[in-house]
């Protein structure tokens, strides 16, 4: 069947395959200190040009999510995340069953605004009673967003701004990074995230590896003890290797860039296809994630030919599908949604 229902519906890009087979006799240190997972972090090292960065490899997306807040937070602090961030609608409560609770900021297409951060900020601290309350710790948002929407990066300096006048630090969520990096649209590289944010993740599994992302302290500003904080929290592989010698390949040759770019160059393909026969779009995404309006009817036809993510329903005739292309979409995709349309 014709999927776009997700990045992450195909198994691994073949070159990271063939590294995986290459390398697969060699003996090698467990835990993340194999010989791999060190040339992947001074790769990603130069990639953000942060040399003194901290980075660590862990398996998946919400895995990582709650080992990182968990690190971060105190007993009594929570993170704060626009209300449709991943954190606080897609991870089935996995930051709570850490013991933290997400606090929430309104959305606007799935980003937070600095003077909204600032405003609950300071009703919060002006509260007399806030020492009975959950005290906020860090500040969580993703580029791009649950609705493939990116920051600028004069957005991203406001809320980092805040961030730090609070002493807060700012965590990204770059499950999706590598779109992100390669949208046509975007103003925000790298480096720009490794100076603005505390810690952020170049997520792997959404982008061409089997799994895997990693995890960037980019001021070399870990949290002490952090490989006992992933180990209590069942994250720590023993294997590692399998993350490093995908990683290793992912930061050869602008491999991870190129992959997204495919995805970015067949999101375009696909929103010109919609737009040519007449359907209307929930939003503008600039990334691999493609929100249409499609009549109820049309989608009954649709399934059992097409996978989609069903998004909301906006009207009693409309549902907003989610179709999204990735590393591994072709332009054969694209021709047999065409026909299919």
């Amino acid at each position: 069947m014709l999927s776009f229902e997700c990045d992450y519906n195909t198994g691994a890009h073949p070159k990271l395959l063939e590294a995986l087979a290459r390398t697969n006799l060699d003996p090698q240190p467990g835990y993340g200190e194999d010989e791999y997972c060190l040339r992947a972090a001074r790769k990603i090292r130069e990639a953000c040009r942060a040399p003194e960065a901290a980075v660590r490899f862990l398996v998946g997306g919400t895995q990582t999510n709650q080992v990182v807040i968990a690190a971060l937070l105190r007993s009594y602090e929570g993170v704060l995340s626009a209300v449709t961030g991943h954190v606080n609608g897609h991870e089935a409560g996995a930051i709570e069953y850490s013991g933290h609770k997400v606090l929430t900021l309104p959305q606007h297409l799935g980003k937070i605004e600095a003077g909204e951060l600032r405003a609950w900020l300071e009703t919060y601290f002006a509260d007399e009673a806030c020492e009975h309350m959950v005290r906020p710790g860090m500040v969580y948002l993703s580029h791009p967003t649950e609705y493939g929407t990116l920051y600028t990066r004069a957005e991203l300096e406001a809320i980092a701004a805040v961030c730090r006048e609070y002493r807060l630090p700012l965590f990204l969520d770059g499950a999706r990074l590598g779109y992100g990096l390669m949208s046509r649209a975007a103003e925000l590289t790298l480096p720009d995230i490794a100076a603005l944010c505390d810690v952020f993740y170049i997520g792997g599994t959404k982008c061409g590896a089997l799994c895997g992302e990693a995890v960037v302290f980019p001021k070399g500003n870990a949290p002490e003890h952090f490989t006992s904080i992933i180990k209590q929290h069942g994250a720590l592989l023993a294997k590692g290797r399998l993350l490093g010698v995908q990683f290793d390949a992912l930061f050869t040759d602008g491999l991870y860039f190129e992959a997204a770019k495919n995805a970015i160059d067949k999101a375009e393909r696909l929103k010109e296809l919609f737009r040519d026969r007449g359907y209307a779009f929930f939003l503008d995404s600039p990334t691999n994630q493609q929100f249409v309006l499609v009549p109820d009817e049309t989608v009954k036809k649709l399934e059992g030919k097409v996978r989609f993510s069903v998004w909301e329903k906006p009207d009693r005739e409309h549902t907003v599908l989610r179709f999204c292309t990735s590393w591994a979409t072709t332009d054969e995709d694209i021709d047999r949604l065409a026909e299919l349309l």
